[in-house]
């Protein structure tokens, strides 16, 4: 129901709210603090990790028109992201590289003939050792045009072509050796296109698309190291005021809930109400639901008045059973479902059972059923108190960091590679598929549709917008980091990754322990740069 006031808390430790409430209730938040408190774990930032490339140096500028290289056949031998160690070449290849959108290169390779034709030596080679030729003893000597005839020429044409690319393409992506991302290369010339052209030319043309690593523009240039950030507080989150209302809350979860029969509601009453809400036009001739503003049953603690719409708790004092309210009410500017803002809408409100609480007394005998352990009501309150701080610091923190983000998000560009981008979605896809599950216990038939190409691809355009934010808060705390040569020690990735491979085996999770290096790694590093803008910003605080 969307009745309460959606708080611009920038905590990440609240639990779920029902809709009505859609400003967190402190309390939840509380109880959910004290059952994780222990071995709670300090989250600096909370954006999801980037596919990994290569670290060897920081991402060049990639000039914008097309330049033509020659991968030389002498060159020395060296490993490569895709395909084999570089195999030395009768002859040079050319490559031409073009620049093209979204941080993709197109690299153009031509094989000349003295290439291809080496390559055509080697596989029938290797078919004169494997083949069983008769009237031949295996290993011997085969005429080429016998030999061509039992195994097929279109075999041949097949597997020629296959040893070309196999060979020519380390030597092709030389250029682009520490910049391309991995999983990202991709043939785009037919393999049908290149027999045709190799049958035609006794040579051979092939694309090949791979996505970069992105350049970070600075707008202005070394922004960053004057920040200005204003972070704002929801006003819950202060100490004083957290653990008088969790102590409250625990004092009602000791009372009693009694019903009322006999007068008109109450601050501090318990009622149970059917709502509903239309919206009122200027010429009030088109009547409109508004159904996320209904709820049927609704039990209402009036404590909670300052959650919920404005002017609502005040419209419902003093009704009594079986009666029917009907009242208007505006939607202000800063709800946060964009539709209804500044909406005029009628309310009906019909009371069907009301309650006040019957509480024990505040004293020393309540203190253990309080807070277990405790002797005394004063050390209650002190331990109540002790946790919100903690709570609270932890939220401004948590604050903090994401209004740094935030900022960095603004003072970039970057033209993102749609390989890195649907990576990161996948990642973020499926972390939300694991916790539904988690939460539903999803069937095979539903989790199968959810994880259908469809679904994904649906969610990948929904939350372009955050994908693209979140790459580039992850870019940009990651230059940052090579730009101030901030480190930190073997002693801190070699614990945490540990940590987090004994996770994945604890869940008998598959992982690769390659990438949770990289993910640690980046981890680590978010980490130092956030304590590093934190300490260089110029940082104001704002209560709410």
């Amino acid at each position: 129901m969307e009745l309460c006031i959606r708080s611009r808390a920038l905590l990440n430790w609240s639990q779920q709210a029902p809709q009505f409430l859609g400003k967190s209730s402190l309390s939840a938040t509380l109880k959910t603090q004290f059952l994780q408190f222990n071995n709670k774990k300090k989250n600096y930032f909370n954006f999801r990790k980037l596919p990994s490339f290569s670290r060897q140096a920081h991402c060049p500028a990639i000039p914008k028109c097309s330049r033509k290289s020659t991968a030389s056949a002498a060159s020395s031998s060296s490993s490569v992201a895709v395909g084999p160690e570089k195999d030395r070449l009768p002859a040079d290849i050319n490559v031409t590289e073009t620049v093209e959108p979204n941080s993709r290169l197109r690299l153009s390779v031509e094989v000349p003939p003295a290439v291809c034709d080496d390559c055509y030596k080697r596989v029938m080679n290797e078919f004169m050792k494997q083949a069983k030729v008769p009237g031949f003893r295996p290993g011997k000597n085969v005429p080429e045009s016998i030999l061509l005839s039992y195994v097929g020429k279109q075999n041949v044409l097949k597997a020629t072509v296959e040893s070309v690319l196999k060979r020519t393409l380390p030597h092709a992506m030389s250029s682009v050796t520490g910049r391309a991302l991995r999983d990202s290369v991709r043939i785009a010339t037919k393999f049908s296109d290149m027999e045709k052209d190799y049958s035609s030319h006794n040579s051979l043309r092939y694309d090949v698309i791979v996505d970069v690593a992105p350049e970070v523009k600075w707008i202005p240039d070394n922004g960053y190291k004057n920040l200005k950030i204003i972070v704002e507080l929801d006003s819950d989150i202060n100490a004083k005021g957290a653990s008088e209302k969790e102590l409250r809350r625990r004092q009602k979860s000791l009372g009693t809930l009694r019903i009322v029969t006999d007068r008109g509601l109450q601050i501090g009453d318990v009622v149970v109400l059917d709502i509903s809400a239309t919206k009122i036009d200027k010429d009030k001739s088109n009547v409109q639901n508004i159904p996320d503003a209904e709820s049927k049953g609704f039990h209402f603690d009036t404590e909670d008045g300052d959650k919920v719409l404005p002017g609502f708790l005040n419209s419902i004092i003093g009704i009594q059973q079986g009666e029917k309210k009907s009242f208007p009410l505006v939607f202000p500017e800063s709800w946060s479902q964009a539709s209804l803002r500044g909406v005029h809408a009628q309310f009906t409100v019909e009371y069907k059972e009301l309650f006040y609480r019957d509480m024990p007394e505040l004293d020393d005998s309540l203190a253990d059923k309080l807070l277990p352990g405790c002797t005394t009501l004063q050390q209650v309150k002190d331990s109540l108190f002790q946790k919100c701080l903690e709570v609270e610091q932890m939220a401004k923190d948590q604050a903090t960091d994401n209004a740094i983000l935030d900022q960095l998000t603004k003072m970039v560009e970057v033209d993102i590679p749609q390989s890195l981008f649907e990576e990161q979605g996948r990642q973020l896809y499926g972390a939300k598929l694991l916790e539904i599950q988690a939460n539903m216990k999803l069937n095979e038939q539903q989790l199968a549709s959810l994880s259908s190409p469809k679904a994904v691809n649906e969610y990948l355009e929904n939350q372009k917008e955050n994908i693209t934010k979140m790459i580039k808060q992850n870019l940009a705390v990651g230059d940052i980091f090579k730009r101030e040569n901030l480190q930190f020690s073997t002693e801190e990735l070699v614990k945490e990754v540990e940590n987090s491979i004994t996770e994945f085996k604890r869940h008998k999770q598959e992982y690769d322990e390659e990438r949770v290096r990289d993910q640690v790694q980046e981890v680590l590093e978010g980490a130092k740069v956030l304590e590093w803008l934190r300490e260089h910003a110029e940082i104001q605080y704002i209560t709410r």
